[in-house]
């Protein structure tokens, strides 16, 4: 009889360092899973400012060529006439 409790102790002993590993790949595979989701998410915030300050960009040099070209030919006017 101690020999049949010997190998049920063994083998649950067994399943459970089976468990324990499983456990950790699955802890370790979703933080995998979760540092990619966070960059995923960091990149595309990322691309969403710089489209954002690429368009705050264009547009301030497209106000100042117009500034520019109307104080330019306001100037001209006022020396020619």
């Amino acid at each position: 009889m101690p020999l049949k409790m010997r190998q049920s102790l063994a083998q649950i002993e067994q399943a459970f360092r089976y468990e324990a590993e499983l456990d950790q790949r699955r802890r370790e595979h979703l933080r995998r899973k979760a540092i990619h989701r966070s960059r995923v998410r960091h990149l595309e915030r990322e691309k969403k400012r710089s489209s954002v300050r690429f368009y705050v960009l264009v547009l301030t040099l497209v106000a100042t060529a117009l500034i520019v070209t109307v104080a330019m030919f306001e100037t001209l006017y006022l020396l020619l006439s």
